[in-house]
């Protein structure tokens, strides 16, 4: 069996309930900007994303709220506040996509997860996402145990 791809960055926080809460559009990447003691704490790797959302301000700007990413201990009086608002650094084509799919379409801009690229800059991908009813995770439940049950009866046959 051939061994997997070890990806060239190290995720620091995940979200992985998004995929269940939310149906999922198109994927953007960002840079975060942040404070010295920010990027010491995520390289120790506690941050989380799973309350966090973004939104467009008025200024053209795309923010990212309530993440949380602990005070870096050794900052002493330095320090950052943990849940404070981030912009995110993105292209202007991208912002407007991303402004059109929430004014137009009622859609939110979801906070996937944040990483280290190859070059050492914090990154963090979001998505636009239009939120599931709760018979559309049921939905998405089932299959999912129905193709896990199905694997599982292809490889005991065979």
């Amino acid at each position: 069996m051939a061994e997997k791809e070890k990806p060239n960055f190290k995720i620091v926080a995940d979200n992985r309930r998004a995929r269940y809460d939310y149906e999922l559009g198109e994927t953007f990447e960002a840079g975060l900007m942040l404070t010295g003691t920010e990027v010491k704490s995520l390289r120790t790797g506690k941050a989380t994303v799973a309350e966090s959302y973004a939104a467009v301000d008025r200024n053209g700007a795309v923010i990212l709220y309530n993440a949380n990413i602990p005070e870096y201990l050794q900052a002493n009086r330095f320090n950052h506040e943990p849940k404070r608002d981030r912009k995110l650094l993105l292209h202007a084509k991208e912002i407007v996509k991303l402004a059109r799919g929430v004014e137009r379409e009622g859609m939110t801009i979801v906070p996937l997860r944040i990483y280290f690229n190859e070059k050492g800059r914090a990154k963090i991908a979001i998505a636009l996402g239009r939120g599931k009813k709760l018979h559309d995770k049921r939905e998405t439940e089932k299959a999912r145990d129905w193709n896990r049950d199905k694997s599982r009866l292809m490889r005991d046959r065979g």
